[in-house]
């Protein structure tokens, strides 16, 4: 039976760094979603962290993301050597481009440090700063692309996450965008293991409303429920990090997702 969960919001302003080894997770930006009063339109951007392998010397970036040759690069193996430097989840927004610059900056990072950018899922809240990383690996939903647009196959799937490094994995979280959704795992950190969700957690306290806005709500249920089991923190889409607290299940009680 598993544990009964609660969560608890993580206080502290961005950026937000969870040390660890060998990665450390730093969230950058805090994503919103803002209803305006008329209309039903909604002011939103989406949450930008960053993972820090533990041994990046800014001063010996110099080996690049292979590009288009060898023919034999495989997926994993680019991943892997993507994953030796700087790695961006999400991006939020075109219209918070200098706000990402200016966050970057403050952790030693220039967007020509950047390897790799993970998109969760294809929204433009969460991918419209991809041009400002040419020269990096891109892993947009399922799609990964080398610098110079070279796309590669891999086996990513529910069963099988893309292991980048020592206790850093890319998962299949289907659900809010469709059935191609992405998260990111970094294990090892001060807090624990942080998933950075995406909108599979729009955000803290979101558990009556994240329906609305999923494409397949089965599957976001069970991405929900596999996130809530692995992390000690979530890093939602639209909101401030949150704890997940495992409590000692009492005789005959449900456990997590369990009615």
């Amino acid at each position: 039976m598993n544990s009964p969960v609660r969560t608890d919001p993580l206080p502290g302003d961005p950026p937000l760094l969870m040390p660890g080894a060998p990665y450390s997770v730093v969230v950058l930006l805090r994503g919103y979603a803002e209803p305006e009063k008329l209309g039903g339109a909604v002011r939103a951007d989406g949450s930008v962290s960053l993972v820090l392998p533990q041994d990046w010397d800014p001063a010996s970036n110099s080996t690049p993301v292979p590009q288009a040759e060898p023919q034999s690069v495989e997926a994993e193996t680019a991943l892997q050597e993507a994953a030796r430097g700087p790695i961006l989840v999400d991006t939020g927004g075109p219209w918070a481009s200098e706000a990402l610059l200016r966050a970057l900056a403050g952790q030693g990072v220039a967007p020509g440090d950047v390897r790799l950018v993970v998109g969760t899922h294809g929204h433009s809240d969460h991918i419209g700063n991809l041009g400002l990383f040419p020269g990096a690996a891109l892993l947009v939903s399922h799609d990964l692309c080398l610098p110079g647009g070279r796309y590669l196959p891999h086996a990513l799937s529910e069963e099988r996450p893309l292991r980048l490094g020592a206790g850093l994995e890319v998962w299949a979280t289907p659900g809010h965008g469709g059935q191609r959704d992405v998260s990111v795992a970094v294990a090892g950190t001060a807090l624990g293991t942080v998933v950075v969700a995406g909108d599979v957690f729009e955000r803290h306290g979101d558990e009556e409303s994240w329906q609305a806005l999923s494409e397949d709500p089965a599957a976001q249920e069970r991405s929900r429920r596999r996130v809530l089991a692995a992390a000690d923190v979530v890093v939602p889409g639209h909101g401030a990090p949150f704890r997940v607290i495992r409590e000692a299940p009492q005789p005959g009680s449900p456990g997590v997702g369990e009615k």
